[in-house]
């Protein structure tokens, strides 16, 4: 789980993107998004062992997530959007945000200036940004302050060595990384036509580290959802939505 503020630096990014992309595709006409629904949001949106999720951290994150989701529903001509779930489902994240964060702050404590260096170099890293100035830059635009922008660092550094800590990852085999092949040249064959088979598809020795990689994530992913649930039932968790 990654800081909302700092993933929100790639995600406008991606929506510019794609936006442009969108752009081409008709002719320079701008993508016209529906706005989200934010009129029953409640001042505490959820509280967690006494913490509170607010409105206003609920909305910034809130607005994010539904205007991905509008862009690839009207890309790929899906129906509208179930509001109502998709506000229960960005809450239930938010929660598990904060217990991360709380269990983190506990667990780990203090970390050093060098990991929040290497926090921020991943974010730049994800946010696919040619250096921390430029990620900087992103920030200003959005008002968050430095002092602001390294206490999150901080909070994200506590939870990533939480994460290390407490999950299991193991070295995917080899059987794990030619399967997840086989399920990569079955993706490139879905996607069909004439361009799609064009594409060559790349031997598996060109592309095994970012399997291997790949694999790795959604071990920690599954090892992070499960501290998650392990904390919930022992937290004293309100959701008012």
């Amino acid at each position: 789980m990654t800081i909302f503020a700092l993933a929100a630096c790639g995600d406008n990014n991606n929506d510019n993107e794609a936006e442009n992309n969108g752009n081409d595709d008709n002719n320079g006409d701008e993508m016209d998004l529906p706005e989200p629904d934010l009129d029953d949001i409640p001042d505490v949106v959820a509280e967690v062992n006494g913490e509170e999720v607010s409105k206003e951290e609920f909305e910034e994150v809130y607005e994010q997530q539904y205007q991905q989701q509008a862009m690839q529903a009207q890309m790929s001509g899906e129906g509208d959007i179930d509001q109502d779930e998709m506000k229960k489902d960005t809450a239930e994240v938010m929660v598990g945000q904060e217990l991360l964060t709380q269990e983190a702050e506990k667990e780990i404590g203090d970390v050093s200036e060098d990991d929040i260096d290497d926090t921020m170099d991943d974010v730049v890293e994800q946010n696919g940004m040619e250096d921390k100035d430029e990620l900087m830059d992103a920030l200003e635009e959005q008002g968050l302050d430095e002092d602001e922008f390294k206490d999150q660092l901080k909070k994200q550094a506590q939870v990533d060595q939480l994460i290390d800590k407490k999950a299991d990852i193991s070295e995917p085999s080899d059987d794990e990384i030619e399967e997840a092949y086989e399920d990569m040249k079955k993706q490139q064959e879905e996607m069909g036509g004439d361009e799609g088979d064009d594409e060559e598809m790349p031997e598996l020795e060109e592309v095994e580290d970012d399997l291997k990689a790949q694999l790795e994530e959604e071990q920690k992913a599954d090892a992070t959802q499960d501290i998650v649930d392990k904390l919930r039932d022992d937290a004293d968790v309100t959701v008012h939505i």
